[in-house]
Parts: C-alpha cells; sequence; structure tokens
C-alpha cells in the first residue's frame, strides 16, 4: 500500500519499503484475438500463470542519498522503481515516501503524436499533476532546455526519438524534486544531450534531492551513488558500497560469461572441415594457474590445449591456431612450423599446447580456430573456424590503451630543450 504521511517515518528517512512483492498474473495461452479470449473467459477456460516480478523486498534509502539498482535484464529493477514512484501498486507490501518523487522512467510516457510539441507539454504537465498556470510559467524555461523553439509547435510524429527524448526530459525534470528515480534515461539521445542530462542530476543532487539510478553503466553507477542494491529475480541479492556491490556483480556477470562461452564453444558442420586423418577432438582454454576459463584480463597467460587422434601414421605433421576478433578481423596463426618445432611421426593420442605468457589483446569478444595439417601444406587433415570464444576484460589500470586491438607496452619519454638553446643555435622561427 501507499503512504504518504510521514509520521511513522524517521526524519531522515526518505524511503521505506516493507516486504514488498509484486506478482504478474500472465495468461498460460497466448490468443489471437480478443474475441477468441473472451470466449474462453465466460467458459472459464483461462488458465494464468503467477510471475513475481519482487519478492519480500525491504528497503530504507535516507534523505539526500544516492542509491544504484543494479541487475539483468528482468531482475525487476524498472518495478521497483515504478512502485517507488507510484506506478504501480504492490501486491503486498507497505510503500512510505516523503515529499514530491520526480520519476523519469519512459520519457514521452504521456505523449501524443499527432498533438504538437507545446500541446505535449501541458498534456504531460497535467498527468503529472500541475495546472495549466503552472505549466504557463515552466514553459519557456522548458523549451530552452530542450532546445526545440523551432520545432515546438511542429506534431510530435515529425520528431526523432532524440528529439522527444529532450522535450520529455525537460518537462520531467522541470521540478525541484524530493526524490529523483531514474531509469536508464542518461543513456538516451546524442552525446551533447546525455552531457546536459548528466548536469542537471548533478544538480539535484547537490540540492539534497534522494535519487535513485538504476543503470547497465557501471561505471556511472560507481562514479554516482553513495550505495548500490543489486535486484536478481525479484530479490535483493547485495547491498552496500558502490565499489563493493558493482564489484560483487561484475564478478557473476563474469562467470555466468565465462559458462555462456564455454557451452557455446566447439565446432558446427559449416565450423569444421579436413579429410580426418588427424582428427582435434578436444579444445581446452586455461589461465596461467591451469584453471579452465574463457574470460581473460590483458597481459594474462593463455594456454591452448589441443587433444588430437591420429588414426594412421603421420610424419610430421602441422598444429595452428588463429586468433579472430569478433568481426572477423584476423590477428594472428602461429603454428609449430613457423616455430621451428618438428614434430615426430604421430599415431594415436596426445596432446598439443600453445602458451601466450602475455596476452597484449584488448577489451573484446574473440574466438580461436585450430588447424592440423601435413608438413607440405597440401592436405588439411582438420580445421575448426573460429569455435573457441573467449573475452578479454580490464579490471586494474595497468594497461591504459583504450583503442585498437593489442597493447604494445611501450614506454614514452621526453626530452627537453630550452627556448635559449635554440636561439643560440639559429634554430628559430618567427
Amino acid at each position: 500500500m501507499f503512504e504518504r504521511s510521514a509520521r511513522a517515518m524517521d526524519d531522515a528517512i526518505a524511503i521505506q519499503l516493507e516486504n514488498i512483492t509484486v506478482r504478474y498474473r500472465v495468461p498460460h495461452e497466448r490468443y489471437a484475438t480478443l474475441k477468441e479470449h473472451t470466449i474462453r473467459w465466460l467458459q472459464r477456460r483461462v488458465q494464468y500463470d503467477d510471475f513475481l516480478a519482487l519478492h519480500d523486498v525491504s528497503l530504507t534509502v535516507q534523505r539526500g542519498e544516492v542509491v544504484g539498482i543494479i541487475g539483468r535484464n528482468g531482475a525487476g529493477k524498472s518495478t521497483l522503481l515504478k512502485v517507488i514512484g507510484r506506478v504501480l501498486r504492490p501486491t503486498r507490501g507497505r510503500v512510505l515516501v516523503r515529499g514530491r518523487v520526480a520519476p523519469l522512467l519512459e520519457f514521452g510516457a504521456g505523449f501524443h503524436p499527432e498533438l504538437t510539441g507545446r500541446e505535449n507539454v501541458f498534456l504531460n504537465g497535467a498527468i503529472m499533476g500541475f495546472s495549466r498556470a503552472e505549466m504557463q510559467a515552466k514553459f519557456e524555461r522548458i523549451v530552452d532546455f530542450a532546445e526545440l523553439r523551432e520545432f515546438i509547435d511542429a506534431p510530435l510524429r515529425t520528431y526523432s526519438s532524440g528529439m522527444i527524448a529532450r522535450l520529455g526530459f525537460a518537462v520531467a525534470t522541470d521540478v525541484e524534486p524530493d526524490v529523483l528515480i531514474v531509469d536508464e534515461v542518461l543513456s538516451v539521445g546524442d552525446a551533447a544531450f546525455q552531457q546536459k542530462s548528466a548536469e542537471r542530476m548533478q544538480s539535484f543532487r547537490a540540492n539534497g534531492a534522494t535519487i535513485l539510478l538504476v543503470s547497465h553503466n557501471l561505471a556511472l553507477v560507481e562514479a554516482m551513488c553513495d550505495r548500490v542494491v543489486w535486484l536478481d529475480q525479484g530479490r535483493i541479492v547485495a547491498e552496500g558500497s558502490a565499489s563493493s556491490v558493482v564489484r560483487q556483480y561484475r564478478g557473476d556477470d563474469e562467470r555466468a560469461e565465462a559458462k555462456r562461452l564455454a557451452e557455446s564453444a566447439g565446432p558446427s558442420l559449416t565450423q569444421r572441415w579436413g579429410t580426418g586423418r588427424i582428427e582435434i577432438v578436444a579444445v581446452r582454454l586455461k589461465n596461467g594457474n591451469g584453471e579452465a576459463t574463457t574470460i581473460f584480463e590483458t597481459g594474462d597467460t593463455l594456454v591452448l590445449e589441443m587433444d588430437y587422434l591420429a588414426h594412421e601414421p603421420i610424419p610430421a605433421p602441422i598444429f595452428g591456431m588463429a586468433i579472430h576478433r569478433q568481426d572477423g578481423v584476423h590477428i594472428t596463426g602461429p603454428n609449430t612450423a613457423f616455430a621451428g618445432l618438428t614434430l615426430p611421426t604421430l599415431e594415436g593420442r596426445g596432446t598439443v599446447t600453445y602458451t601466450v605468457p602475455y596476452l597484449p589483446l584488448l577489451e573484446g569478444l574473440y574466438h580461436i580456430s585450430v588447424a592440423v595439417l601435413n608438413h607440405d601444406d597440401t592436405e588439411m587433415f582438420d580445421y575448426h573456424d573460429r569455435c573457441y570464444p573467449f573475452r578479454i576484460i580490464k579490471k586494474n589500470g595497468d594497461v591504459r590503451e583504450r583503442y585498437g586491438l593489442m597493447t604494445l607496452q611501450g614506454e614514452w619519454t621526453y626530452t627537453h630543450r630550452p627556448s635559449s638553446s635554440y636561439a643560440s643555435s639559429g634554430n628559430r622561427s618567427d
């Protein structure tokens, strides 16, 4: 239930949630038409599944605190904000909120495409509870902030999505809220608009507003938030300082990504070819500690192990690998022959290992190909084309390069020559 009264709240508390549960009823079957649904409903044949978007969530937010809400898609973040913003009534539990709430949940949600920008400003203001006189006083300020003066009397259907976002943000934030609720809005629009949005957010923070921020931009969450709440499947799984919770979330995210990449590894029929006289029967990626992984940091050791099965004696075969970036760019392709290693005649099972002591690749998703061919390079025995994905992440500041494919680990130096030396040597230009 919603309660505006603050009598039951401590003066220092802005938001208090007590055992909040939100249950959605989802039809068990999809119906092609309203008529079909109505007939099934009248026959009492419509079956529903219950879905808990939030389950027994309790949370207290202090006045002036900036709290980040993180979690994967479908974790219940937006539902939580809608409950706090009084847009959605919880199935069970109590919501106590102190002061004026400005929910920035979806720009333009109350706009009508056939009305002009001017008409939509007044319409959206009415939805937010402002009188026409109040909106008239705000109008010029809203238009100037949105930078849409020359389009304000055009129908909204002629606006781009960025223009609608600017207008929606300008209307929604032209208040002095006690509680500001922000759901991914700082990622909308062009770079200049995002900067303008961030600056207005910072002004709210400086004025002591309580801010709840949902964002997948973890760097932004760490920079702006005093505290972070991690939601997963409608429950709070972690709560604490921004750096601590974000670190836990990143670790969980990396484990999930590693599992996904491992499950996707392996060749399909279209990714593998060769005569099969030697087969590569298993491929493993490991780190410097010998642990199987698909997540590495720039500078880590990467160990590639290839198990083979030679169905007949094969003299001096060549084993190789290649690394491609996600977009197909071929980065490198070492093999045993290039390294000057001549293998003996192979028959039966064995393992060939390639070790990279310092992985120079920068952040991104990469794929490894593996191959075995004859020593004359005239017969491909087995080729797995980009079948083994791995990801490079950046956790620390040891590697500072940001662009391109790899770090060179070079060192910068400089020599300063005072201007007097140029004058004395005659090397002077005016």
